[in-house]
């Protein structure tokens, strides 16, 4: 039976200033956001105690309302109760204001692809071994099998301006249904066929590298045609036209009667920036990739080790700018010209590089989501496939991107050393292989070359990002995390405010000396043993890391509960001599959403050293892939000259683990905390 979140939605609304202090409000993966006209008239506190908020954030100039998996359910019983406008579900990763342009780049160029990076990685694996079936024998190409199969693996490459003009139609806040359209129109079948038709109404440029054939007009203007459907997506010719578009949508909203928006609205936008399209940023991207291709070619004269670095090194970058295709058409008129051509080959490799820096990643990440798209990813990119790689992984944290790109530049100027030059037009990573085969026979060395190449980019990108990317893998999750604890830390501190206790330090002196006993039975070890930078480096608090050997979480000292996390993970306890102690019981486990949890006390709680305040299953998170290893810290460790660990090895409850050594001065009784 459906929850009903009708109580919590009222709860909501009411404590944001009510429906009518709301402006809009949409949702991402696990925040509903407001805009609100007013955050003065939010009440944080209320909302923040509210069962099934998990907290609330303050960010680019939204209002944030934390909610977790049940978000979507949740937004629906606030826009129903509030009756407003849906906005629907918009990306979680919003470009901050104090971005330089390459990270907004970076950002907003990955962002598009964060919702489909799911299929495309399943594509990616599907094609690979469709083609490999075809290629083993197992499948006739001909066979209604293998087309089959084939289109569920190729349609989202194929139509992949489909896909991006709905997710870049709501990065640039349009109407996505009209990026839909653009996507559409860019990959029309009539317009696929122009590009490569024979009829030549002229050549523009002609006797120059950039020489480009006509072969229709609008309106008497030169239409240079390009195909938009491939494996290897040129992203910019789409993105730069959909932001075009959304500007040309905005302006019309200011000049059309609003009574006919609804249909003239999208008439303007798509018949001003279609064309635009088609006449101006399809040709600047064909010239500019024209000139790279013309570059490539006399310094392949010049030296190939040279040209391979170059190509191995940028191939990526210039797929991802769509400019690629100057390339591919040398390569065309080379193989038409000459039976062989040695510019594309210089790449096929790099993919190689690309996984091989995944691999790394998977066995680094201490994000369990981020862990599971890498491998969908890595093994997508086996078969050659690596835009899910890019453009979900390796790109957004930018380091990992720039080791994949000088590992292909290794394989580049291998691929150059063995002078391998390619036959056919190449198909996806090992399938390559056959293109560099020479049909009238010959030595097989340029062959072994290439396979070379290819295992060579492979390890290189695996060493570089264990030795030099692991900082960059995560960045932001470990921020999160520290978000999120320390989320959790001012919550018991504000809690402290109003709870009445014994003693109270002045504002100029230190908390009196005290210690902290074993909360666990168990191994105690340094906190800089955690394999988590939030609490290893110290920033949460001094203290001590526990490697428990019975489920049960026990307080280390009287006190009152502070904070209980909904999910028993986590509690916070405000001892009667003023420290403040946070005991996280594993890593990452809030994403177990209270499974294997039981929390046996609740905020606000009096407590002696020793009661018991969580149980909690350690085969069955370990089981779940979750370390148990329970961090012990004092979040206000500057009340104290020192934060000493008393125990080493084994411990049990209740037995002295660290010692709080502070002023031992009178301290002045007014039953209030002191709080940092």
């Amino acid at each position: 039976m459906a929850k009903n979140y009708d109580e919590l939605a009222k709860t909501i609304i009411q404590n944001v200033g009510g429906k009518d202090n709301v402006t809009s409000v949409v949702h991402c993966a696990t925040r509903l956001r407001f805009k609100l006209k007013d955050e003065k008239k939010a009440n944080d506190d209320v909302l923040k105690d509210t069962d099934g908020v998990v907290t609330v954030v303050k960010a680019g100039g939204q209002y944030q309302v934390v909610i977790g998996n049940e978000v979507a359910d949740v937004y629906d019983a606030v826009v129903k109760e509030g009756g407003f406008n849906g906005g629907g579900q918009v990306p979680d990763d919003d470009v901050e204001d104090n971005y330089n342009f390459v990270d907004k780049a970076v950002a907003l160029i990955s962002g598009i692809f964060t919702d489909i990076l799911a299929p495309l990685s399943a594509g990616g694996i599907i094609k690979g071994l469709v083609v490999l079936a075809g290629a083993m024998g197992w499948l006739s190409t001909k066979s209604g099998t293998y087309q089959i199969l084939y289109a569920i693996g190729d349609s989202i490459f194929y139509f992949l301006p489909v896909f991006l003009g709905v997710t870049a139609a709501r990065r640039f806040h349009m109407n996505q249904f009209i990026g839909l359209a653009i996507g559409a129109t860019l990959t029309y079948p009539t317009m696929v066929q122009l590009a490569a038709s024979k009829t030549v109404l002229g050549t523009l440029f002609k006797g120059t590298a950039f020489a480009s054939e006509i072969h229709t007009t609008f309106f008497g203007i030169p239409v240079i045609t390009m195909n938009y459907t491939s494996t290897v997506l040129p992203v910019l010719p789409v993105l730069f036209t959909v932001w075009f578009a959304s500007i040309i949508e905005h302006w019309a909203k200011k000049w059309i009667p609003s009574v006919v928006q609804m249909f003239l609205v999208p008439v303007v936008t798509m018949i001003i920036a279609l064309p635009v399209a088609f006449i101006v940023i399809g040709p600047v991207m064909t010239w500019v990739g024209d000139a790279i291709g013309a570059v490539m070619s006399g310094v392949y004269n010049f030296s190939p080790i040279i040209a391979g670095l170059l190509m191995g090194a940028l191939w990526q970058v210039l797929v991802i700018f769509g400019v690629h295709w100057g390339i591919v058409a040398v390569t065309t008129a080379d193989l038409a010209a000459l039976g062989y051509d040695p510019i594309l080959g210089l790449s096929c490799m790099v993919c190689y590089a690309q996984i091989g820096v995944v691999l790394a990643i998977i066995r680094q990440t201490k994000d369990k989501k981020l862990k599971e798209t890498a491998t969908g990813a890595f093994f997508s990119g086996l078969f050659g496939v690596t835009e899910p790689a890019i453009y979900g992984i390796t790109l957004p944290r930018k380091t990992p991107f720039v080791l994949s790109c000088i590992a292909g530049a290794v394989s580049g100027a291998i691929i150059g050393a063995f002078h391998s030059v390619l036959y056919i037009m190449p198909s996806m990573g090992f399938f390559a292989i056959p293109a560099y085969i020479n049909p009238k026979g010959g030595s097989m060395t340029t062959i072994v070359g290439v396979i070379i190449a290819g295992i060579v980019a492979f390890i290189a990108g695996f060493a570089l990002q264990m030795l030099f990317g692991k900082k960059s893998v995560d960045a932001e999750y470990n921020k999160k995390q520290a978000q999120k604890v320390a989320d959790a830390a001012n919550e018991a501190a504000n809690i402290t405010k109003s709870a009445p206790v014994q003693a109270i330090l002045s504002e100029e002196r230190e908390n009196p000396s005290t210690k902290l006993v074993s909360p666990l039975d168990g191994e105690v070890k340094p906190l800089s043993e955690i394999k988590d930078e939030v609490f290893s480096s110290g920033a949460m608090g001094e203290g001590v890391a526990i490697e428990p050997s019975e489920g049960v979480l026990h307080a280390p000292a009287d006190g009152k509960i502070a904070l209980v996390f909904p999910t028993g993970h986590a509690v916070g306890l405000n001892t009667t001599d003023g420290a403040e102690v946070l005991m996280h019981i594993g890593m990452d486990t809030v994403n177990l959403q209270g499974k294997g949890f039981k929390t046996l006390v609740e905020k606000g709680q009096e407590v002696k050293a020793g009661d018991p305040l969580v149980k909690f299953n350690i085969k069955e998170i370990k089981a779940a892939g979750y370390e148990v290893t329970t961090p012990v810290v004092v979040t206000n460790s500057k009340k104290y000259e020192s934060v000493q660990q008393v125990a080493q090895g084994e411990v049990k409850v209740g037995q002295e683990i660290l010692s709080l050594q502070g002023s031992n001065a009178e301290v002045k009784r007014t039953g209030q905390v002191q709080t940092n």
